[in-house]
Formats: C-alpha cells, structure tokens, sequence
C-alpha cells in the first residue's frame, strides 16, 4: 500500500430569496476575517443543499445547526454493500440527535458558519437573553468528531442525546456512552460511539421504544466525542475484512476521553492548517458589505456584483472538501466525497472510472496536497487482483487489466466495460511522480502498475493491416456509436504510452519494451480534424454541430492529457477550441468545471471565467435532473445536479489551471488569467518537476513578482507573458508573445524575479 511506503515520508429554489433581519450578525462578522467562512443565518433545512460537511477523510457530518433540534447525519466511508461480484452502494450510517429543552421557541442573532482555514463548524444564536455557542470539528490525528456547547449563563443546556441507524441496528447505552451495533448482509459489521461529558448537570440513561438515550438536565457546557468504524479492509487477501469495529473505537475513545477539548481542538487544527495553509489566494477584493452577507445572499448576487472574494471562496472550499474526504490510510472521495444521506444514492455514490472520481483528483498535486492524492493511488493498487479476473474473463488473452464504468471498494463493478478506464487510472499513477519526482515511489509502486496497464493495450489494440492501431469497440461516454477508433479511447492510450515510455526512462529499465510501447505509440490513429473545423469525437467524421452533450470526452488529449496544446500543436487546439464553442458554455456542474480546465488549457482566461461564472449559479431543490443546468447549492456543493462533488473538485483545478500550467515540461505563468482578475497573488501552487511557486504576484496581466521553490534540483523553464528582471546566469529568450527563461536549479534554493 503507499500509504505504508511513504509514511515515513509524509507524516424548491432556494428555500428564500429574501434578506431576513441579520443586522447583529454583520456587526459580528465584520469583527473577524470572514474571507474564507461560509455561513447562513439560518438553520438548514435540506441536507444536500444546506447542511454543512465536516469530514477526516474517513468519517464524516453533515450539520444541520438546529435550535430546538440539532441534527448530524454521519457516515463512514467504508460502509457498502456489495462484493467483488456486486457493485452494490455506498450506505448511510446514522444520525445524532440532539434535542433541546427549550421553553421559549424564539431565537436572535443567529449564525452558523464554517471557518475553513480551520476546518471548525459554529453555531451562534441568543435565546431568552441567553448567548449559546456550538463548535464542531472531525479530526484526523484523533479519528474522533468532537462537539462543544457552551453559553454565557449557567445550567442553559438540558436535552436529550440519541442516535438513529441507517440499517435498523441496535442502540445501546451504559454510563455516558451511546453505541449503535449492526451488520449488513455482506457480513460488514459496523459501530458508532458518542461519549457524553456534560459540566455542573445532570446525565441520565432514558428509553424510547428499544433504543437508549441520554438526557442531560441544567448543565453548564456539554462535550460529545464520536467515532465510527467498520471491519472493512482494502487487503483482498483478507476478504477485504479486518479488525472488528468494536476493539478499533475502544482504542480510539481510550486515547482521547481523558483530552481536554482545547487539546483535541488544537491537535484538529494544527493538523487540518498543515495542509489548508500550504496555498493563499487573492483573486480581487470584494467590498465588505458582500462580504459580510450570508453565503446564500452573496450567490444570488452573483450575476450582478463583482465577488472575487465569493470566487476565491469556492476555490478553497473544494481543497476543504478534498482534505475533508480523502486522507493517507483511508479510501479516495467518492461521487459524493463521503458524505451521503441515502442508502439508494445516485449512482451508488461508486467510483466512476470515466471521469468522475479521476477529477476528484485533478487538484490534489497542483494545489498543494499531495497526500490527499494518496488514497486514490491506493485503491488503484488494491483493486488490481480483482480487475485482473474479470478482465480475462471479459477480454481473453489479455495481460494486464481493465475496468467497468462503476466501482465499489472490494474490485465489484458495474454498467459498460469502460476499457480505457485503466489507462486513465495510469495518469493519476504518472502525475503522482512528475510533481513529486520520486523515483522510489516510481520503481516501487507506480511503474509495475503502469507497464501491466500498457501491456493490457499492447494486447487489446487492433492492427489494421496499414499499420494503424485503434481501440476495438469503443464508446465515447456517454453518447454516440460503438466502434473502433473513438478519438477519447485513442488519446487515452497516447497518454498511457507516453507516461510509459517516460517513466521506464526514468528508471533506465526495460529498454526494449520500452522501444515497443514507442513504436505503438507511433502507430495509433492520431486525432482528426472534420469538415466544420472541429475535433471528431470519432474516426468517422459524424459530429453534430449542434450536439451540446454534457460529455466532451474527446478532447482527453486537451485536458488532463498533454496531447494538444496550443504551442505544439496549434491546428488541433483550434479545432478543439471550434468543438467547445459547439458545445455551449452551460451544462451540468461537473461538466462546466471540465470545460473550466478546457478553456484554461486553451488559454482563453475571459472564456474560462465566463464558465467559472456559469458555474456559480444558485441551484434548488433536491431532485435528479442533469439535463438541467446545474451549478451549486446555497452549501457550495456542486448541482450536477443532484450533489456530485467532482464538480467542486474540478472547480479548484480549473483556477490553478488558469493560474499555472507545467504540463509541456515548462511553468506557464498566468496563461489564462481573466481581465476580471486584474490584480491578484497566489502563494503555494506547486508545478511538474516538484516545483512550489512560493509567490506569484500579478497586475494588469503580467506577473509583478515571482519566488519559485525547487524541491528536487531539476532543470527549471519559466514562460512569462511579461519580461522579467534579469538575473545572473539565466537565460532570457523570447517565444511568440511570451519570455522564456531557462536554467539550473538546486534542491531547496528559491529563485525570486520581479516583472
């Protein structure tokens, strides 16, 4: 698992459209920085579109904030039915209730916010001249969900604590712990723990049917501890079943019960601020009264108020998200990241191979959290044995291994045979390395993969008698004719057989394998340009000028590949650039966070913004309707809709594309920066070659000030729209429109230029 080898490396629209009366919270909020909170001054009412999450990359809340009735919906993201030969679903696990004695109903200046510098949930509201405080965090150091209720007066909580199981399971209670026990039919068992500590008051054991509960009587403050486990294990040599749940809570409660809460808050935060700090972002300045405005307020202004500060926001809102659901030891984001209120969720809440849970990631390297990145890498690794069963089943003959469109964690899959699914998994093995350049992690873990994926291609491909090799019966997703050639399957391979040929040359190994995945390379059905200018999407030249599928899959080469770019191959990126204006600008929300990347990759920054601003559009309701536009919630979840939370993830990735690019093997500087984003800095992009960009400062489009960090000693090329200050020993070129400069770096050295 990598995990293992590298931890010693890395240690009904919206339900108002009216201002209600918040004049005390904006007097509050302009008391702190409020730059990167989101907030409402209500409590939420839906769980998709208004409840706030809150996760340590394995389990996780959705907080609903409540005066009289707090809720949390929680979940474990190893709970899932189904096997290796049934996809099965992603689970709910439960909730917690929290109900309030509350005599007087009436409540003021209420807030409930989300700080995500420090990924720390509150709840404020006066009631009967009493002032109440929540604070919510989930660790990962301490694998615990910790809540805090305090207030200014004494004896102001009473209430009385339950949970609820997803599954009919049994609740128990003893002392001041409540535990929730159950099973699913695959034989997964699974356990939920809150231990209940409540200051100067009363704790009682009460029934209600067969389920215990607390009840807590005048108490001064009350702390909660939760957690939650199953027996999964991503170890198929185990039948994917490990320890049980009830001996892994008991280690977790037995390390934290005697922690105070400021211990365990500032264990949370310094750990959380490790990697949310690594990156800052200034995209413009917001005036303070948009800024102080609930989040929902500001994204029904958002069409007609510039809010860079709203765009920013949502930038580092999907590095929350991805830091919230996806940490080393634990399973990669799913559609929903780990959040999922449903035992029957769209889609199962799986791992798409056809895009989705590869876009998951497509911001993990770039903006600075490598680790996150982690759990993808090993789920590919695990999933491996399984695949390979079922792809010589599928596809006799064959080395290597494929998969099918949907996916679940024990090697089940689902719906079509996505054959380049693999190949695409091989991307995320490759980038992994190029950001890092870590040759062990390569040797040892990444390479093996990649050659058993080439070789399932080096056996699949059709020879065509010309030479020429296509993929067999292929389908561009999701539309379109099955048949060989299909532009998205062939670049694919191109990119799976450069990141080969790369990676064994690295590795100074199998030199005349890699001489034969050069020459297939070579051969492959290259991408074609068709009668209207346009990039075909297949072999035959049939595209519809006025198809606006969701899907663009063929321009793969474009966007995450490094096929088509606009310096080497600039009649293919024109024709791209005729496809997506074919397509349109709105589609569903992960689908404008491609086109995002897409634009940016052309370098069109006005275009790419004019997405970005598609893409923060207020959605409503709660229903299943992708052929609607989408956009994202009052929540910032994105609406594809319903939630998929692969169009956040796309979102941050897009903005780091406009920013910085480095996949042709130099660090473009502002390529797509928009005229909105007139002035601006971004301190901790990191590029290909390990590079970290500890400053870029820009005005009026050219880069102002530029401190560029190398982690690994390697040969660095800079490509500027602006001349930069020259310094001693590098070397100033110009390329088109742009400067080039060119030089030798040392592990650790920062190269600072001024524009």
């Amino acid at each position: 698992m990598l995990l293992n080898y590298r931890q010693n490396m890395v240690c009904a629209i919206l339900p108002c459209l009216m201002l209600f009366c918040f004049i005390n919270q904006l007097q509050a909020q302009n008391k702190e920085n409020t730059a990167f909170t989101m907030w409402d001054n209500k409590p939420a009412k839906q769980w998709m579109t208004e409840a706030y999450p809150i996760g340590n990359g394995r389990i996780g809340g959705m907080i609903f904030g409540g005066v009289d009735q707090e809720h949390i919906q929680f979940n474990d993201n190893t709970l899932w039915t189904g096997d290796e030969n049934d996809r099965g679903t992603y689970q709910a696990f439960g909730d917690l209730f929290i109900e309030f004695n509350n005599i007087d109903k009436q409540f003021t200046n209420y807030s409930r916010k989300l700080d995500m510098t420090k990924a720390v949930h509150t709840v404020n509201y006066t009631q009967n001249g009493t002032q109440f405080k929540r604070e919510y965090f989930c660790s990962f150091p301490d694998k615990v969900m910790v809540l805090r209720f305090t207030a200014n007066q004494k004896k102001a909580y009473s209430a009385v604590i339950g949970l609820k199981d997803a599954h009919d399971g049994k609740i128990t209670d003893s002392g001041n712990t409540i535990q929730l026990t159950g099973k699913l039919p695959n034989g997964m068992t699974y356990q939920a723990n809150a231990i209940v500590k409540v200051e100067n008051g009363k704790l009682e054991s009460v029934k209600e049917g067969n389920s215990g509960k607390l009840k807590i009587t005048n108490a001064d403050a009350i702390t909660l501890i939760f957690t939650a486990a199953t027996n999964y294990s991503n170890k198929r040599a185990q039948n994917w079943k490990g320890e049980e749940p009830a001996p892994k809570i008991e280690r977790i409660l037995n390390a934290v019960k005697t922690k105070s809460y400021e211990q365990l808050l500032k264990t949370h935060v310094q750990d959380y601020s490790h990697l949310y700090n690594r990156l800052a972002i200034n995209l413009g300045t917001s005036n303070a009264e948009t800024q102080n405005l609930p989040t929902y307020q500001r994204l029904i202004n958002y069409k007609n108020l510039a809010d860079p500060a709203l765009e920013a926001l949502i930038f580092q809102y999907g590095r929350y998200l991805l830091i919230s659901s996806s940490r080393p030891g634990g399973l990669p984001a799913n559609l929903q990241g780990l959040w999922n209120e449903s035992n029957t969720p769209p889609w199962g809440s799986d791992y798409h191979s056809n895009i989705n849970i590869q876009m998951n990631y497509w911001l993990a390297e770039p903006t600075n959290l490598s680790e996150c990145q982690i759990p993808y890498l090993d789920y590919i690794n695990s999933m491996r044995e399984v695949s390979t069963i079922a792809t010589r089943k599928q596809y006799p003959n064959t080395r290597g291994w494929t998969v099918k469109t949907e996916n679940n964690i024990f090697g089940g899959m689902s719906f079509l045979w996505n054959t380049p699914g693999s190949a695409w998994y091989a991307q995320a093995l490759w980038e992994h390395y190029a950001f890092t350049k870590d040759k062990n992690y390569l040797k040892n873990f990444a390479y093996p993969i990649i050659k058993e994926i080439a070789e399932f291609w080096d056996d699949h491909l059709k020879r065509r008698p010309d030479g020429t090799l296509v993929s067999p019966m292929g389908w561009s997703p999701e539309h379109g004719p099955t048949e060989d050639g299909v532009t998205h399957d062939q670049q694919i391979v191109y990119d799976l057989f450069t990141n080969y040929i790369e990676a064994a040359e690295v590795l100074g190994i199998d030199a005349d394998y890699k001489k034969h995945i050069a020459d297939l390379k070579a051969h492959l059905l290259k991408p074609k340009i068709g009668k209207w200018g346009q990039l075909q999407e297949w072999e035959t030249d049939r595209d519809d000028p006025t198809d606006q599928h969701r899907h663009i899959s063929h321009l793969f080469g474009l966007h995450p590949g490094r096929e088509i770019n606009t310096i080497k191959t600039p009649e293919l990126a024109k024709a791209a650039r005729v496809t997506l204006i074919a397509r349109g600008d709105e589609s569903t929300g992960w689908s404008m966070a491609w086109k995002m990347n897409f634009w940016a990759r052309l370098q069109d920054g006005n275009h790419a913004y004019k997405i970005l601003q598609n893409f923060i559009t207020p959605v409503g309701g709660s229903g299943t309707d992708y052929n609607k536009g989408g956009g994202i919630y009052t929540n910032l979840f994105c609406a594809h809709p319903p939630f998929q939370i692969d169009g956040n993830f796309g979102y941050t990735a897009g903005v780091s594309e406009m920013l910085l690019q480095s996949q042709a093997g130099e660090l473009q500087l502002l390529p797509a920066l928009p005229d909105q984003w007139a002035k601006g800095s971004i301190q901790g992009l990191r590029a290909r070659g390990n590079f970290e960009i500890s400053d870029l400062q820009w005005k009026d489009g050219k880069v102002v000030k530029l401190s560029i960090k190398s982690l690994s000693g390697e040969d660095c090329i800079v490509r500027s729209p602006n001349a930069l200050k020259k310094i001693k020993g590098i070397a100033e070129e110009k390329s088109g429109n742009d400067f080039k400069y060119s030089f030798k770096t040392q592990v650790g050295k920062v190269y600072n230029f001024e524009g």
